[in-house]
């Protein structure tokens, strides 16, 4: 059994579900405002990082080391599937991002993010493929990030179909974070492409001198969750800080973030990072975190099964392992919630399914797949 607790963090109220030992798929979490049981989907994961449904029932699951996985009735199927490309699998690195196109149905089009493989190290990429049966065909490379560095860190990699139809890639600023204030660099940056992967053409910095065409916002530090707002259709995401300043902002066309020149957090080693938190012409977030949660994959609620969620962003935290409920009025969060704190391990990402539940992976040697289901007392 949970039992709910409270505290207030930062002005809001905050509660926090506390597990008592009881076997993970009996259960029975009573969080604020719905009750529900974690089932365990399939587990024996090798940190998967994404996942995305396909219209057959099938899951397809992304693993750091370079596979991608099939789910079938709940069954990890024993043979990956093949064609995937080439990654570097160290550090943060690996194959990390699986998306659908929104009109897979007729094309059968799959995106993924990885970190590729350069002779000076590995930068952010994006291909898409077809699935044909077991295998990827007809793969393309359609993003190749210019931030190429032989460090292990902040490859971002998160996907996302916005209402416009465009797709977004979050691309961290691989450690070198002045970088993310420069307008030739890729490093901490939103990019926004069409579908195969040319640049719209009212990309904001376009006809800018010395830009990069498909750079849509930037000022980032390494944003690895983000979700497509159900009403509005605008991306928000979840942005890693230092120590403390963890972000949600909400992608807006030529914005400029901050990063390095405003933070709420601090260096690993206490020392301040930039002048401080706000500064004119740069972005404030419309939440943050100190101490960070390290968040992740994030993913808003519309579905039928838990009608007291609805409208809520949920967001996976690795550092707390657990998953943060945030209610909404407009583009204020007035409260958030922490359910399964510690329960399962490092929440890497959070998607609802066509059924109206929600899905968890754990980022673990031994990873899992969770769907959350609603229960009675």
């Amino acid at each position: 059994m949970i039992f709910p607790t409270s505290r207030i963090l930062s002005g809001l109220t905050l509660v926090v579900a506390i597990a008592v030992s009881a076997p993970a798929h009996t259960q029975i979490v009573n969080s604020q405002k719905q009750a529900f049981r974690p089932v365990v989907v399939a587990a024996g994961l090798e940190h998967p990082w994404s996942m995305a449904f396909l219209p057959d029932g099938r899951v397809l699951v992304t693993e750091r080391p370079g596979r991608l996985r099939l789910i079938v009735n709940g069954r990890l199927q024993a043979a990956p599937v093949s064609g995937v490309p080439k990654v570097v699998a160290r550090g943060q690195g690996g194959l990390l991002d699986v998306v659908l196109h929104p009109d897979y149905a007729d094309n059968g089009w799959i995106y993924l993010s990885f970190a590729a493989p350069s002779p000076r190290g590995a930068h952010t990429a994006v291909v898409r493929a077809r699935l044909d049966g077991n295998r990827l065909v007809d793969l393309k490379t359609i993003f190749r990030a210019n931030n190429v560095a032989g460090g292990r860190v902040h490859f971002g990699s998160r996907l996302a179909f916005g209402g416009d139809g465009k797709l977004y890639v979050t691309v961290g600023e691989r450690g070198d974070s002045d970088r993310a204030q420069d307008l030739d660099s890729h490093n901490g940056t939103t990019v926004r492409l069409n579908d195969d992967g040319t640049v719209p053409g009212d990309n904001p910095f376009l006809n800018t001198a010395g830009a990069l065409p498909e750079t849509y916002s930037y000022g980032h530090r390494n944003s690895q969750g983000m979700a497509r707002h159900p009403v509005s259709g605008e991306i928000w995401l979840s942005e890693h800080g230092p120590q403390g300043g963890d972000e949600i902002n909400i992608v807006r066309a030529g914005v400029n973030y901050g990063w390095p020149v405003i933070t709420y957090g601090r260096s690993y080693a206490g020392f301040s990072i930039g002048e401080g938190s706000k500064k004119p012409g740069m972005a404030q977030p419309i939440l943050h975190w100190t101490p960070s949660i390290a968040p992740s994959g994030m993913a808003f609620y519309t579905g039928d099964k838990f009608p007291a969620w609805r409208g809520n962003l949920f967001v996976g935290s690795l550092k707390f392992r657990h998953l943060v409920r945030l209610e909404l009025d407009g583009e204020r969060v007035v409260s958030q919630e922490r359910l399964l704190e510690g329960a399962f391990g490092r929440v890497r990402d959070v998607r609802q399914g066509p059924d109206g539940l929600l899905y968890l992976l754990t980022d673990e040697n031994e990873g899992a797949l969770i769907r959350l289901e609603p229960a009675s007392n």
